[in-house]
């Protein structure tokens, strides 16, 4: 049940990660149409409960098209549409906040778009947007506990089958948040790391 969380949480945030890059080059660079299709994404993304998300790609969008997933799918793309959104937003910003000084300085010695891009811009959003992804990384795996609600088993599923059969509700959610902040730390713990490791490499 933690493997499942925790693959879920991992899988669905690189996902949505790799989305989110998409999506907020789409709006940096301001590519006619696109852009404003991503921006529009993100706003309907972003002002829509999760819970709605997960029970229309578990159970409206395949009454729709005729196909037959497992929970588990159902819940990894839900949470990857949705995280997407919120990913892209804080990349957004973290492009909007390098230093035009440095980008026409990459421009004045003959580096192109896409090179400026992954040389100076890409590598600053990311450590100073470092914090808010790692928050938002956690806010994913504490949300996971909805996808309990369309039968996925991880730990609120099992918190609540337990509950359900000993009526013991304190015991047993009490074990559940400690839980679940024992995974938030270590996973806290991890990013830090490899946080670390990335600024020795940088300097």
């Amino acid at each position: 049940l933690v493997l499942v969380t925790g693959s879920l949480t991992v899988a669905s945030s690189i996902a949505a990660f790799c989305v989110a890059i998409l999506i907020a080059i789409l709006r940096y660079w301001e590519i006619p149409v696109l852009a404003k299709l991503s921006t529009a994404y993100v706003e309907f993304i972003r002002n829509t409960p999760l819970i709605v998300q997960l029970f229309f790609f578990a159970f409206g969008l395949p009454a729709l098209l005729s196909y037959v997933w497992p929970f588990w799918c159902h819940a990894l793309l839900a949470l990857t549409v949705n995280f997407s959104g919120y990913f892209s937003a804080i990349l957004y910003s973290g492009f909007l906040k390098t230093p035009t000084g440095q980008i026409e300085a990459a421009k004045s010695i003959g580096l192109k778009k896409w090179v400026i891009f992954r040389k100076v811009i890409f590598p600053q959003t990311l450590r100073s947007m470092y914090p808010s992804l790692c928050s938002q990384f956690i806010f994913v795996f504490l949300t996971t506990g909805v996808i309990s609600e369309i039968g996925v088993i991880d730990l609120t599923h099992a918190g609540l089958f337990i509950d359900s059969r000993t009526f013991r509700s304190f015991e047993v959610f009490i074990v559940l948040t400690v839980g679940y902040v024992l995974m938030a730390l270590l996973f806290r713990l991890v990013l830090n790391i490899i946080f670390a490791r990335k600024l020795k490499v940088g300097n």
